[in-house]
């Protein structure tokens, strides 16, 4: 699943490069202003939008790609930014519906579905225990949580 989310945010990193790219051309070609800002500023500033969210997303697909490699949740650094970039296309999704229409919302909604299905199936790291490189605790063992025998069952009655 990470593997297919960083896939998919390489992609869409890509078409903002590009998009922004474009926008920059026609801000630049047709001399517009907002505000009496300079049309080369704004140009220059579109560019530099892009290449900034892009590297973002790649960066975040980067982290993606290690989590699948290792096959471990990724560690506090690296959640956050994933929490991160799902909260931005969240957000980014909520305006898309009336600003670009329906399927811009719901491509956004499948990159919020991956990055929020990644980060829950790894759920949290946990740390080796008992000489196990895996991080799996051996079964009865002091760090099983819970006495050697498993959990003490609950009281008649107690919920």
């Amino acid at each position: 699943m990470a593997l297919v989310a960083a896939v998919v945010l390489v992609l869409e990193a890509c078409g903002i490069v590009l998009l922004n790219w474009i926008l920059s051309i026609v801000v630049d070609k047709q001399q517009m202003s907002l505000a009496g800002l300079d049309p080369r500023a704004m140009s220059a500033g579109s560019w530099i939008a892009g290449a900034v969210f892009g590297l973002y997303l790649l960066f975040c697909a980067g982290i993606l790609v290690r989590t699948a490699v290792r096959d471990r949740a990724p560690g506090g650094f690296a959640r956050i930014v994933l929490i991160s970039a799902a909260v931005v296309h969240g957000i980014v999704g909520a305006l898309a519906v009336g600003l670009a229409g329906w399927p811009a919302f719901l491509a956004l909604m499948v990159v919020l579905a991956l990055l929020v299905l990644t980060l829950v199936a790894y759920g949290e790291g946990r740390a080796p225990a008992d000489g196990d490189p895996a991080g799996e605790p051996s079964a009865g063992g002091p760090s099983a949580g819970g006495p050697p025998n498993g959990p003490r069952p609950a009281a008649p009655g107690a919920l």
